[in-house]
């Protein structure tokens, strides 16, 4: 089975390879090819995997090509990983610079952030989605590029249901809770519903009993792990619901603003400087076998420990907890991903996929995330209770901006892209929306057709 990694000189593509190296299942991954437009970058990070595939040494290591060419590394391919980052993280910076000094979040899939990495990323995603389905009409798509959700509609356009969405924060947030509650994740169902960085778990199952009344009575659990100390468990026993962190965003908008603001360095400009030393060291000549999983190793431990600083500063609950630092594993969700439709072995996942009926206040082509029964037929999204009307003026508002980001992605158009910020929940003026255009036209040379 040939997998293609778009993006694969990307920082977290040694996670997908070590999940590929840990599997010896047969019909594994036998070949990945690593495409990316930075030769610099590819050979750095095909540095990384050389040494993460000897220190393993496992028998039948998947091979590995990198290559600048998109029809080739599409060719032949039986998954396609998307995990493209348009713009780089020097692009991540201008998102945060230009929306903070409006006063409103920059943040990368958030607010106005969020919205212009969109109409950076979405011309670019249609046109792989193209590519794709010229060169490797069969090939599974799974879509890591953010934002998540709406990157998978856009490729859902041309693609259809080959595609699907995925992100960790929803695993690693049902994964803690059951774990909180004395039950093994794999054995417990996590109901959880909404957009991508926008959903709520509502109820988690164990031996079909809803045990997350137990876990929102206990202020002392409640606040035992990061989502917990977040929000406050005052809060969560308002909403009756744990929601993702990301929601954090919304909850405590105006305290987060005023953390990134007063921050030394926001969270792109933070990741881009320590990525451009990674690179810089990993791509060295000369270097001794192992020093680059080396120095992705610390780079990643660092990257782990300072993740959403400014909200846990907003949220005054100080560093991270050694239990909070284990994400949901992507890698792993991508690989279940891929065996339950490859090898036919079913499994239940939290995906985005489009609606099709399981959300009434949505229409069917709307990409959501819910929990997934997946097969040799793709991923099929399962029946879930309604939202409660303060999620769904949420979800529906945010759906709406993102219909907008398609429309002005598509279109060209200065107003489509007013509108999409205006429309907003976390901008509040169509002057500020209007400023927003001109910053974003002004620090992205793609978006210059704006101004």
């Amino acid at each position: 089975m040939r997998l293609t990694i778009l993006g694969g000189g990307g920082f977290r593509v040694p996670l997908v390879h070590g999940a590929l190296l840990g599997d010896h299942a047969e019909g594994r991954v036998s070949h990945v090819t690593l495409y990316d437009e930075d030769p610099d970058r590819l050979a750095a990070m095909t540095r990384v995997l050389a040494d993460l595939t000897a220190a393993a040494a496992v028998p039948d290591a998947p091979g590995i090509t990198a290559t600048r060419d998109l029809e080739e590394a599409l060719r032949g391919a039986d998954f396609v990983f998307s995990a493209i980052r348009v713009g780089g993280l020097e692009g991540r910076a201008a998102d945060e610079r230009v929306a903070l000094a409006e006063g409103v979040l920059g943040q990368e899939t958030v607010g106005a952030g969020g919205v212009a990495y969109g109409l950076r990323t979405v011309p670019v995603a249609r046109a792989i989605a193209r590519r794709i389905a010229r060169v490797a009409p069969e090939a599974w798509v799974i879509n890591f590029t953010n934002p998540a959700g709406l990157v998978t509609e856009a490729m859902a356009e041309e693609l259809g249901d080959r595609v699907i969405g995925i992100c960790d924060s929803p695993v690693g947030l049902g994964r803690r809770i059951a774990r909180l509650l004395g039950a093994r994740p794999e054995e417990a169902w996590i109901d959880y519903v909404g957009l991508n960085h926008l959903g709520w778990v509502r109820g988690l199952r164990i031996g079909g009993r809803d045990e997350l009344p137990r876990l929102l009575a206990d202020t002392k659990a409640l606040e035992s792990f990061e989502e917990g100390r977040l929000f406050g468990a005052e809060w969560l026993r308002s909403l009756g619901a744990i929601p993702n962190e990301y929601l954090h965003y919304y909850y405590f908008n105006r305290d987060t603003v005023r953390a990134y603001q007063e921050a030394g360095q926001t969270r792109g400009a933070f990741l881009r400087d320590q990525q451009r030393g990674f690179y810089a060291e990993a791509g060295r000549a000369g270097l001794p076998a192992g020093a680059a999983l080396a120095a992705w190793d610390r780079t990643r431990a660092e990257r782990e420990a300072t993740y959403m600083a400014e909200n846990r500063e907003a949220a005054g609950v100080g560093e991270r907890d050694e239990s909070d630092l284990e994400s949901g594993g992507y890698e792993k969700v991508a690989l279940a991903l891929m065996r339950a439709i490859a090898r036919d072995e079913r499994a239940t996942l939290i995906l985005n996929v489009r609606n099709g009926s399981t959300l009434s206040v949505l229409d069917a082509a709307a990409v959501i995330e819910v929990p997934c029964l997946v097969d040799a037929n793709g991923a099929h999204p399962m029946g879930v209770e309604q939202l409660p009307l303060h999620a769904v003026g949420l979800v529906t508002a945010v759906k709406a901006v993102e219909r907008e980001i398609l429309a002005a992605a598509a279109s060209g158009s200065r107003a489509d892209a007013v509108k999409a910020f205006a429309l907003h929940p976390l901008v509040d003026s169509v002057a500020v929306a209007r400023r927003l255009v001109d910053g974003y036209a002004q620090a992205h040379p793609g978006l210059a057709h704006l101004r």
